[in-house]
């Protein structure tokens, strides 16, 4: 039996997998139809040519940016492909032609990689207040602190890579435009997954977490009346990949984004009401935060290299799932945790034998 209404529907369109795949936050199972998408352009680029096959579908590479634009917030002529999130970042590092010695406030969920780009280019990072022991961003204090001083701009992972967090950004958007100041979100782990139309001034993600498209593209959004200006050109795109991207996004919309939004947090209320508290194991997030990214604290006493003995272990037995280890959020974790991310279509079952699994592995 599937978790979701919708499990049966997204199950049945999708190619029938050998283990119990509760791994989208690291990439996400994509449709038939997209991967047929995805084949079917390089099929015609060896018959025609790259160029004229590129020029050839220029209307539904057109349909197709119009429908990610809309799933992020922006208009069609703001957005670029890149090949992953991170190529993404980089390149607006690369391009903004920020003051010397600049400053960006970050969240606690602040993913490590990003870090060491913003390190990598001398910006000094600032940690914003938390109004809670979770990590969300305390608005209010936040608002108070930009009363009398303002970074160059603020960073902000909508939901991180260690854990399931969703931040208030729009909130964040709204104070932050007030004090003058410019706000960057990195929806990798966000879009497909909880609304992103956030009001940001640039955003940045990829396909193939909750979205399910292919690997190896990444899109990046720049607001035509950003409060810094930053110019960005496409680089050499994949675009087969960028069809199979618009595929699965013209998925998402036709199941309806909010029903979709909607059932992957009820995904993860049951998951984590499933999992807390079993073999000593604790879930991270709140029981009814709105995301079905879920994290797992190992029993007392537990190593990194026993959580990720433990995630080992669970792929013998045919479950996927991740070890998070401190790497992915240095701001806020300092121990491994086992990352749980089941879409739609997980089952019932599949959440039991998780649960048998890590209650024989804790105390």
């Amino acid at each position: 039996m599937y978790c979701s209404d919708l499990g049966e529907q997204w199950h049945a369109v999708r190619i029938e997998p050998t283990i119990a795949h509760l791994d989208a936050a690291s990439a996400g199972r994509a449709s038939r139809a997209t991967i047929d998408t995805l084949t079917a352009h390089l099929w015609r680029e060896a018959e025609r040519g790259s160029y004229v096959a590129v020029r050839e579908q220029k209307e539904v590479f057109a349909r197709d940016r119009r429908a990610l634009a809309s799933l992020i917030g922006h208009t069609p002529d703001e957005l670029s492909y890149r090949d992953s999130a991170r190529a993404c970042l980089r390149a607006l590092l690369n391009s903004w032609n920020l003051p010397v010695a600049s400053t960006v406030w970050v969240a606690t969920n602040e993913f490590g990689p990003n870090l060491d780009e913003f390190e990598r280019r001398g910006l000094a990072v600032r940690t914003m207040p938390a109004a809670d022991v979770y990590g969300h961003v305390d608005v209010d204090a936040l608002e108070n602190m930009l009363q009398f001083e303002q970074p160059d701009f603020i960073h902000v992972c909508q939901i991180g890579s260690g854990g399931g967090v969703v931040q208030p950004v729009p909130e964040i958007v709204e104070v932050a435009h007030y004090a003058g100041v410019p706000v960057v979100v990195d929806m990798a782990q966000a879009v497909g997954h909880v609304p992103t139309v956030t009001g940001a001034d640039i955003v940045y993600g990829t396909s193939r977490k909750w979205l399910t498209g292919p690997r190896g593209v990444g899109f990046i959004a720049v607001r035509a009346d950003a409060i810094r200006t930053v110019e960005i050109e496409s680089s050499e795109a994949f675009p087969a990949g960028g069809l199979g991207l618009g595929q699965a996004v013209a998925e998402l919309l036709e199941i309806g984004q909010q029903r979709v939004f909607r059932e992957l947090a009820r995904i993860g209320q049951i998951t984590r009401e499933r999992l807390d508290g079993i073999g000593s194991w604790e879930v991270v997030e709140p029981i009814e935060e709105p995301s079905a990214l879920v994290t797992l604290a190992p029993p007392p006493g537990w190593q990194p290299s026993d959580v990720r003995a433990a995630q080992r272990k669970l792929r013998e037995l045919g479950i996927l799932v991740t070890c998070a280890d401190s790497w992915r959020a240095p701001l806020m974790n300092e121990q491994s945790v086992l990352r749980i991310s089941p879409h739609l279509d997980v089952r019932r079952s599949e959440l039991d034998a998780l649960a048998s699994a890590i209650r024989t592995m804790g105390y």
